[in-house]
């Protein structure tokens, strides 16, 4: 198991560095929360590992929050309880303490992804939600075509979905959940109908697969799409995912009941 950052941050992204103004552009999504809520089905008691600033967790269920990143940790409004400091790896709780358990947009940056999920399944009793990206399905973007060696970061970062559904066991269902037009949530491809706020560098910042190119891959990207907006290429490519009410790209529900 790798060393933490100075902020505590635990996988392989430093949220001490790149997480200051991560919630000016990560909200949690509307559309995505329901079928987080639909999953939770009738759970009162709620662990999120990987916690964050909070992103998707219900409130109204007890919800237990774990997070390693100081930064992260300081971000979550005030109304969510307060994140305990701490790993997926080595959740401190007794065994079946939760109704279930949720991990959202957090699983490809642990650092022993299997223990961590196996410590998931040991401090619950029913249903756990993993909220990732099917790493096969990234290259669906157009983003794919500004910025290859962006979405190779990330297809080498996400875990297969396989090898999740395979260490939670039980009964599995991995469901697409589609991105809305308007997705206030700014992961990549949230933007796929909004392709000129990919050209803010916090948009970029917001998503830690840019903190591991190089930073030539970013002045590029943003000079070549930057061009292809002002001559009307982007849009003669892909002008219709403007309207386009969702896009169904790499975004997947993983929902393992025991």
């Amino acid at each position: 198991m790798q060393g933490r950052y100075q902020d505590g941050s635990a996988g392989d992204a430093n949220y001490g560095v790149i997480g200051s103004g991560y919630t000016n552009y990560r909200q949690p999504d509307p559309h995505i929360a329901e079928f987080i809520r639909a999953a939770l089905g009738d759970a009162d008691t709620v662990l999120n590992v990987g916690a964050g600033a909070g992103s998707y967790e219900p409130v109204d269920r007890q919800v237990t929050a774990v997070e390693p990143s100081a930064s992260m940790r300081a971000q979550r409004p005030a109304h969510l309880p307060v994140a305990i400091d701490g790993t997926a790896e080595h959740l401190p709780f007794a065994d079946r303490s939760f109704d279930a358990a949720m991990a959202t947009f957090t699983v490809h940056q642990w650092s022993d992804l299997s223990r961590g999920l196996a410590e998931m399944r040991r401090v619950t009793r029913g249903p756990i939600l993993v909220l990732s990206c099917d790493p096969h399905l990234l290259e669906r973007s157009w983003l794919h075509t500004y910025a290859p060696e962006m979405i190779a970061v990330e297809a080498r970062r996400y875990p297969e979905m396989a090898r999740i559904a395979t260490a939670l066991g039980g009964n599995v269902e991995i469901k697409a959940v589609p991105i809305p037009l308007n997705c206030v949530d700014g992961f990549g491809e949230a933007y796929y109908g909004r392709p000129e706020r990919m050209l803010d560098p916090g948009a970029r910042l917001a998503n830690s697969a840019w903190s591991f190119v190089d930073a030539s891959v970013g002045e590029r990207f943003v000079a070549e799409l930057g061009r292809d907006l002002s001559d009307g290429s982007w849009d003669r490519r892909h002008g219709a995912l403007r309207t386009q009410p969702f896009f169904e790209g790499s975004l997947r529900l993983i929902i393992a009941k025991p």
